[in-house]
């Protein structure tokens, strides 16, 4: 116990930050590379890729540091979630190779070819990555079928159902929306004119998206809002969540993208935390049947290697917020091409 919760609790916790803190950072990364096709001239594409070249590796380690916390903490949960996600997390593997060579390659050739060859790479993998996370994500809330030995028994169709598609769709839907507005803070004159009527549409984007995944998880699974239902305080994130997706299109026709961004940054973190509301203290529910899920208990790691973890997480994390804080704060401001660029 710590601070009068649980270890396997306090790493849930740890677990939960450092995927939120992956979708974030990662999240306009990916979202500026999947609208990268719709900025037409080179210099566009050449600003819009070296906004994100100083940060898009360093991103990059919270999702290892993910996989890490995962494994360290609940090896049970990690064998099985990578089981029967193999399919999805093979694709997003691929992808995110496919993002960073085209990132590199991209600018060896001078030939356009070549450079829309990597241009179309680039932006196709940002898209499958952010799917991938999303069905991913769809598939964690909705459960998948497990049997007595906490192993995946369905199929590759098991991944594609509507709910999981529509939570993918509305990850792109953010992810891109998020991006796009971390362009308009990084760029200026007819780029940053150009980011900003991307930034607003995709935000109408991701509204219908998010209204219609909505509608559809409380029609058709009803689970997901069982334990916010019956708490009141929980109310609170779903209403931050709320006021932060209505704040984004204000400030954006105020043309404060800083405070959009924050607002799409709260979105982002809030949406996950309601997530993890739900499925706590289930790591992988089984939908056929709730005996067999795999939970913070019955996937952890002895007690005394989760105290150890979490005085590690005390001192880690810190570190990795300063490092991440000190190169935002060293490339802020408008993007300027020089010969050291992508």
């Amino acid at each position: 116990m710590f601070l009068g919760i649980d270890y396997n609790t306090w790493w849930f916790l740890v677990f939960g930050a450092i995927i939120t803190g992956y979708a974030i950072l990662d999240g306009f990364d990916l979202g500026a590379g999947a609208l990268h096709l719709f900025l037409k001239k080179e210099n566009s594409r050449r600003i819009a890729m070296n906004a994100i070249g100083p940060v898009w590796d360093g991103n990059e380690v919270w999702l290892v540091i993910g996989g890490g916390a995962l494994f360290a903490g609940f090896p049970v949960a990690y064998a099985a979630v990578f089981s029967a996600f193999y399919l999805p997390a093979f694709i997003f593997l691929i992808g995110l190779i496919w993002r960073a060579v085209a990132i590199e390659f991209r600018s060896k050739e001078p030939g356009l070819k070549w450079r829309f060859t990597w241009d179309f790479i680039y932006s196709f993998a940002c898209i499958v990555v952010t799917f991938s996370l999303g069905l991913m994500l769809g598939n964690v809330a909705l459960g998948l079928p497990l049997n007595e030995k906490q192993e995946f028994t369905g199929n590759m169709l098991t991944f594609f159902n509507p709910f999981s598609i529509l939570v993918a769709i509305t990850t792109l839907a953010l992810f891109v929306m998020h991006g796009a507005i971390f362009l308009a803070m990084k760029t200026e004159n007819r780029l940053y004119t150009k980011l900003t009527i991307l930034a607003k549409n995709f935000t109408i984007f991701f509204i219908i998206s998010f209204g219609l995944t909505t509608l559809y998880t409380l029609l058709y699974v009803p689970h997901m809002s069982d334990r916010i239902r019956s708490n009141p305080a929980y109310f609170i994130f779903p209403m931050i969540m709320f006021l932060a997706i209505a704040n984004i299109p204000r400030q954006l026709k105020k043309a404060k993208y800083r405070y959009a961004f924050i607002s799409s940054s709260v979105t982002i973190a809030c949406l996950l935390i309601a997530v993890a509301i739900e499925v706590f203290p289930n790591l992988l529910y089984a939908s056929n049947n709730p005996a067999y899920s795999i939970t913070i208990n019955n996937a952890a790691s002895s007690p005394k290697t989760m105290g150890i973890l979490l005085m590690i997480a005390l001192i880690g994390t810190p570190l990795v917020l300063i490092y991440t804080g000190f190169v935002f704060w060293t490339f802020k401001g408008k993007v300027k091409l020089d010969e050291t660029s992508y």
